[in-house]
């Protein structure tokens, strides 16, 4: 039920000024009265001061009235006061909950201001700048949260990716630079040091790529969409790994080779995309199981993977591996990311073998966050 509030809230001073007027006294009169000072009786009556309970009773007496009478004007007037400070916090939740506004301002996605209206307006600049495309804001996506909308850290995510989209340069777009980069990048999946070449490459064939640290609990793994006619790739480098790096990496790819989003303007949204697949595989789309599929085979072909399972289980050797990704050209942490993926080994297992990338790959291409801070205004 809605609170009723009066239109206008009258301080306990007017209604003093009232009890005086009709008995011809003055403020000194009451002063003298309640034996208290001229300033404080002043202070009361223009609102500066306070009425506590003691100077409560003393006007109950003085005026003929209850105590109760006063303290109720008092909280009344001071609650009317308060009404503006309320509607602030009020809205500053409901903005908070919203957006991830600390965290934004603390990246310097967006200024901070201590004036509701203006950090309200500039969260809904910077996440209206999914909306200003051709059609609104629409997309696909594998998430571990829902299907049906975004939660708003993955909507400024999102944003933050749209946003610095705009500044990467890349080459003109076509399907047949897209079967070259795809050739290309194979000499890249044996030594962990290449995928610096990674951004570099992927601009001269068309595709603008950027990285952009994840925010807490938004699980975004990887996204790719379209700006124009140029395909955008971004990935959070949620988990430090190579193996989850080329799995994303390549998966985005098959979302640009088979234009998933283009023509209707959506984003192909990815999470969890190393790990729980298998797990919920029964809630995901046909298309990116599908996706799933192409990326696992590409890194390994999978007949190669079955024979070396069949041959070498469970006893999965440092030297075994190596040797088998050494004989196809990945790097060995391919093979142990992938072994995980099918539950053949522990995610325990050979853990030392899995490369960190993220400074490899950050050294080299557009990145925001792990301290290399973008102005808000890029």
């Amino acid at each position: 039920m809605d609170e009723r509030r009066p239109v206008e809230v009258f301080s306990p001073g007017d209604f003093i000024r009232e009890e005086l007027e009709a008995r011809g006294w003055t403020q000194d009169d009451l002063a003298e009265i309640l034996g208290r000072p001229l300033r404080t009786v002043n202070e009361i009556i223009t609102g500066k001061r306070g009425i506590t309970p003691e100077t409560a009773k003393g006007l109950g007496q003085a005026f003929g009235t209850s105590a109760q009478l006063w303290m109720n004007l008092e909280s009344a007037y001071r609650l009317s006061l308060a009404d503006a400070t309320h509607e602030t916090v009020a809205r500053r939740a409901t903005l908070y909950a919203e957006a991830p506004v600390r965290l934004m301002i603390k990246r310097g996605w967006i200024e901070g201001s201590s004036n509701i209206e203006v950090l309200e307006r500039r969260v809904q600049d910077f996440l209206s700048l999914l909306d200003m495309r051709p059609k609104p804001l629409a997309y696909t996506a594998r998430k571990s949260t829902s299907y049906q909308e975004l939660t708003g850290l993955q909507r400024a995510w999102l944003a933050r990716a749209y946003h610095l989209a705009h500044t990467v340069s890349a080459a003109n777009y076509s399907k047949a630079r897209l079967t070259e980069a795809f050739e290309r990048l194979k000499a890249f999946l044996p030594n962990a040091q290449d995928v610096r070449c990674i951004p570099r490459l992927l601009a001269e064939k068309g595709i603008k790529f950027i990285i952009i640290e994840p925010l807490p609990q938004c699980k975004i793994d990887g996204v790719s969409f379209w700006l124009n006619n140029t395909p955008v790739i971004a990935l959070s480098l949620r988990y430090d790994r190579l193996d989850w790096f080329w799995h994303t990496l390549v998966h985005e790819l098959f979302h640009v080779k088979n234009e998933d989003g283009r023509n209707n303007d959506k984003f192909a949204i990815d999470t969890e995309l190393v790990g729980q697949v298998r797990e919920s595989s029964n809630n995901r789309p046909a298309y990116e199981i599908e996706t799933d599929r192409l990326t696992v085979e590409y890194l390994i072909p999978q007949e190669e993977l079955e024979n070396f399972i069949a041959r070498t289980q469970p006893l999965y050797s440092k030297t075994k591996i190596l040797g088998f990704a050494n004989r196809i050209g990945i790097h060995a942490s391919i093979v142990v990311g992938q072994l995980q993926y099918r539950k053949e080994i522990s995610y325990a297992h050979n853990r030392e073998m899995l490369v960190k990338v993220r400074d490899i790959v950050t050294d080299s291409a557009l990145t925001d966050g792990w301290g290399k801070s973008l102005p808000y205004s890029a």
